[in-house]
């Protein structure tokens, strides 16, 4: 029984900036990378709180979409090739998607981050997150919300071990 089973995703890393941010959309995307820094981020986590996308024209007709402010630390056994933390990185999307994300940072207002990064089938991915910025009023009600949750779930295992004393 061979069957095609889908590959195996392991985190890299998520974004913490996550929950100052609505998410509209999601898309993964392809990653160039030089060889000290695929090892560097199989040995350490990337700092990517304050990564964003960026996209450029190449031609008249074509464009490029760019990761921007991603901080991948020094590979340790790296040599003087060894690459620069803080360098663009190219993303590998396909036209319509790139051409879909340029007309949500125009028309709509909204922002491009990396939400997480993962390897998958021995390449690096990220997943990309068409977002738009929370108020501070926004951000007071996740907390609540979040407060509120852990108090019910906090009740149901209470009664649910009063319960089975009971027996």
């Amino acid at each position: 029984m061979s069957g095609n089973k889908p590959p195996a995703e392991k985190l890299i890393a998520s974004n913490p900036a996550r929950g100052d941010y609505f998410v509209e959309e999601t898309v993964e995307a392809g990653i160039s990378l030089v060889g000290t820094e695929v090892k560097s981020l199989r040995e350490t986590s990337p700092n990517i709180r304050d990564a964003f996308v960026d996209i450029h024209p190449k031609s008249s007709t074509r464009l490029e979409a760019w990761l921007l402010n991603m901080h991948i630390a020094p590979y340790s056994h790296g040599n003087l090739q060894n690459h620069e933390p803080l360098r663009k990185r190219k993303l590998l999307l396909h036209r319509h998607q790139i051409e879909r994300l340029n007309g949500s940072l125009i028309r709509d207002g909204m922002t491009v981050i990396p939400l997480r990064f993962y390897f998958k089938g021995g390449k690096i991915k990220c997943e990309l997150g068409v977002c738009k910025g929370k108020k501070q009023q926004d951000k007071r009600q996740d907390i609540k919300r979040k407060s509120a949750d852990r108090e019910i779930e906090r009740a149901m295992k209470a009664s649910r071990k009063s319960g089975r004393g009971e027996r």
